[in-house]
């Protein structure tokens, strides 16, 4: 696939220099969108304008629906307000809400005073839901029958509005009201022998949905569990306002997954591609965690201050520093990672706390045991110090202590933020890293200084 993509920028970049016009609109309509997408994000935005003009008005909104909204943007900003209003009425309803929810208020008033009624009044009832709801990223253009519909009656009302819909696989069966009242698959239609039966019989009336303000994550998660490629959206009155498609939940899961890994390494959420982020935004996404780390790192200085006495008497158990810290962190991002994981998949809920907690206590317990043994052993078998024994008793001690601790910190911290309402990869690992290190060190040197106070 790479290469044909390869042979088809070669030919764009000569059919472009040789402004063959003709040959650009016979190959953009042979190429895949997002193909086309790639290769003009690429190129100079009077590029993009030009064959703004030339191309069919389906094909550049095909195209225009792939590209990054920093790009949507640029193009929003130097195009007219024809060209703008030509892309925005070929556009699906949730494409073209997304491509203007980026831009400032007024410069979409603006826009939309050139669109028709109707398109004007799909956009604005979309960009009038909050940003993480279902509404959101939900499409209009979903294929809807009657209940009284023949399978004859229904296949040729399906055969006349599929090109302007989302999808046809599945059709919403609509009652009084534009009530959603059943779901029937194509498939069930096309088997259906008897032209003569009723859509009526075929609908599944047991119907999976979403709600227009419930969280898009709820939509991912049901979308999920059902297998299922779209998934309707009602309203509170149980109308039917639009469906969420397989790909607008990718769109979904990609972004949340993206935001988590951002969160867990202790970085601001940057929507932007990471080439076309600049060094300023990146700084700014990075800077504020780093700093309450640093912050809270101070922590382990003070620490150490406080056991200055015991570390001068007892040079030895500053090379088990790193070691000890190293698996406390190490060990919470373990549980933490597991625990978000199954939080975001529904696993887990707060009610499970409990479980959780003891269920990590047991492996922690069985891998500090076997960590502390392990150390207790090289420090007994390597070591001349005549206190050997109770320095190994100490390590192992503090080895079992900090090892517990940081996954009791990573089963419950994430379950107590979905508590209160906070993304539980918020207290990911740099944040429990951080609070493992002060105490696991506070409490290594505190037994040190009682078990070895004849060296002090």
């Amino acid at each position: 696939m790479r290469e044909n993509y390869v042979d088809f920028e070669n030919e764009m970049n000569e059919l472009l220099s040789n402004k063959n016009y003709e040959r650009i609109r016979e190959l953009m309509e042979e190429t895949p969108p997002a193909d086309a997408a790639e290769y003009l994000e690429e190129q100079p935005i009077k590029t993009v304008l030009m064959l703004m003009k030339v191309l069919p008005k389906d094909i550049m909104a095909d195209i225009f629906s792939y590209f990054e909204s920093d790009v949507q943007e640029n193009i929003f900003k130097n195009a007219s307000e024809a060209e703008i209003v030509s892309i925005l009425e070929e556009l699906s309803t949730d494409d073209a809400a997304d491509a203007l929810s980026e831009l400032p208020a007024n410069f979409v008033r603006r826009i939309l005073k050139y669109a028709d009624a109707e398109t004007r009044g799909r956009i604005n009832s979309f960009l009038n839901y909050p940003e993480k709801s279902v509404g959101s990223i939900m499409t209009s253009e979903y294929t809807s029958l009657k209940s009284n519909m023949t399978v004859a009656e229904a296949i040729e009302y399906i055969r006349r509005v599929a090109p302007d819909k989302e999808t046809v696989y599945t059709c919403y069966v609509l009652g009084y009201r534009r009530k959603l009242i059943g779901v029937v698959e194509l498939k069930e239609i096309l088997s259906c022998r008897d032209d003569l039966e009723t859509v009526e019989n075929l609908m599944e009336t047991n119907i999976v949905k979403v709600y227009t303000r419930d969280d898009r994550q709820e939509a991912a998660r049901l979308t999920k569990k059902y297998d299922i490629n779209a998934l309707p959206v009602v309203d509170s009155e149980e109308k039917l306002v639009g469906i969420v498609t397989v790909d607008d939940v990718v769109d979904v899961i990609e972004e949340e997954a993206t935001k988590d890994i951002q969160q867990m390494a202790a970085i601001a959420h940057v929507e932007t591609p990471y080439l076309k982020t600049s060094v300023f935004s990146l700084v700014k996404a990075r800077i504020p965690w780093l700093l309450v780390l640093m912050f809270a790192g101070m922590l382990n200085g003070i620490i150490l201050g406080r056991y200055e006495a015991a570390i001068s008497a007892l040079p030895i158990f500053v090379t088990f520093m790193p070691m000890l810290t190293g698996t406390g962190g190490n060990s919470g991002s373990q549980t933490t990672a597991t625990v978000i994981r199954a939080i975001s998949l529904d696993e887990l809920e707060i009610r499970d706390s409990l479980k959780v907690m003891w269920k990590e206590i047991r492996v922690a317990l069985t891998i500090g045991i076997v960590f502390g043994l392990l150390n207790f052993a090289r420090i007994y078998f390597f070591s001349d110090d005549p206190d050997k024994i109770i320095i190994g008793v100490v390590l192992g001690i503090s080895m079992i202590f900090t090892i517990i601790m940081a996954k009791s910190l990573g089963a419950v911290l994430p379950l107590l933020a979905k508590k209160i309402k906070l993304d539980p990869a918020v207290v990911a690992s740099p944040m429990i890293t951080t609070i493992v290190d002060v105490v696991s060190l506070a409490f290594y040197f505190s037994l040190a200084m009682i078990m070895l106070s004849h060296r002090l």
